[in-house]
């Protein structure tokens, strides 16, 4: 308890646990609250219950096999993960990725994209007691989930993504199946605004509720749709084209409201963006062609060389019980996650393991910004703001 100056003499603040097993706080965080009466006066995130040491667990690993461990980190941004990992090493082996296996990396993380973006719609929504948009966002990324399982053979976790290209050839039907999603998914959109956008009680839930200005965003290192959000234009996929979204063609939404409504529109309207950057990859990528480099040695060689030539089994044998030995040196790369500027950084010591591997975390850096949108704001209204920072405890505590 302490003592604090109010309109009508003195009173005593609280101090409130919320967390770390609170549902609405999206994983293990605890956030101590200083409450007068129901307003927040201060707030301090207290993270670190769910390390995993995934950063760590990839310096044991050769640089193969920490693909695995980069899916768990943001686990509804896997694919995204894989990118950024995959192409720092690639940084690292000076390695050129065929074109197709560009486009299907593109289409596939647009997907991941929109996937991550439902999850926190149906969350965010449910959390501010609308059930109906919780069932109808789980609905559509079952659907993607079924493609991401016809793609790798696993919904969630896909490691898909490869050193070098893409762990394997698009599969029969794959072309019908984002036809028949691409097809139907807008007016899913257009339903999920028909229940929220004008909807009263949610404007009363988020419109002036956590507002932080460009500039405090900017002190802070923010990125993603809270910094879109606040009428910054920061977008890796536009500033730093990577993967060839240089040949692409796509909006960064903005809004200057930057408040926890603004947050919320600027997701729906980067779900449509992704739609129509899935359309074009789907038009980009041809029937055939290389999937993966050509680097023996460090990309394993296909499956039915390795059958058939001895120096291709011999390859295969050496990558996956050796690994390979990048140079040594150091790589920097980042991509544009649903929560903002992904960054991966690898340093190479000439071994098979990495001798450092450390990522830029979005939801990490966001999170620092949750004092700042709560501190004034009521009790209930704190549910709200880190609904729409968007964090991935995952992540956050790697």
């Amino acid at each position: 308890m302490t003592t604090v100056e109010t309109a009508v003499g003195q009173a005593k603040t609280m101090v409130l646990n919320m967390g770390p097993q609170h549902p609405s706080t999206h994983g293990v965080l605890r956030i101590l609250l200083e409450l007068d009466g129901e307003t927040v006066v201060k707030a301090v995130p207290d993270c670190g219950y769910l390390h995993t040491g995934i950063e760590k667990s990839c310096e044991d690993k050769t640089y193969s096999q920490a693909i695995t461990l980069t899916d768990r980190m943001d686990y509804l941004n896997p694919l995204g993960n894989n990118l950024v990992y995959c192409m720092a090493v690639e940084k690292l082996l000076n390695l050129e990725v065929p074109k197709r296996a560009q486009y299907i990396r593109v289409m596939m993380v647009e997907l991941q994209r929109i996937s991550s973006h439902l999850v926190w719609l149906g969350t965010h929504a449910i959390d501010l007691g609308a059930m109906t948009v919780f069932l109808y966002c789980f609905r559509e990324r079952e659907e993607i989930l079924k493609i991401f399982e016809m793609f790798a053979g696993q919904r969630m976790m896909t490691s898909y993504i490869r050193i070098g290209g893409v762990a394997l050839q698009p599969p029969a039907g794959w072309r019908q199946a984002i036809e028949r999603f691409l097809k139907y998914m807008p007016s899913r959109v257009d339903e999920y605004e028909t229940l929220l956008t004008e909807n009263r009680i949610w404007m009363g839930r988020t419109k002036n509720i956590g507002y932080i200005s460009a500039e405090d965003a900017i002190a802070l290192s923010m990125t993603g749709p809270t910094i879109r959000a606040a009428g910054v234009a920061y977008d890796n996929r536009k500033l730093f084209p990577y993967s060839s979204y240089d040949e692409f063609e796509f909006d960064v939404p903005t809004r200057t409201d930057s408040d926890c409504f603004g947050r919320y529109m600027i997701r729906v309207a980067e779900m449509r963006e992704s739609l129509k950057i899935v359309r074009q990859a789907l038009d980009k990528i041809t029937d055939d062609g290389a999937i993966k480099a050509e680097a023996p040695g460090i990309v394993p060689p296909a499956r039915e060389k390795m059958k058939t030539e001895m120096e291709a089994l011999i390859y295969h044998f050496k990558i996956f019980t050796e690994g390979f030995s990048p140079p040594a040196g150091e790589a920097f790369v980042t991509v544009e996650s649903p929560r903002g500027e992904l960054g991966c950084f690898i340093a190479s010591d000439g071994s098979p393991k990495p001798l450092r591997v450390h990522f830029r975390a979005p939801s990490f850096i966001n999170l620092q910004a949750l004092p700042k949108l709560v501190e004034g704001q009521l009790i209930s209204d704190v549910i709200a703001c880190i609904g729409t920072i968007d964090i991935v405890l995952g992540e956050v505590d790697r």
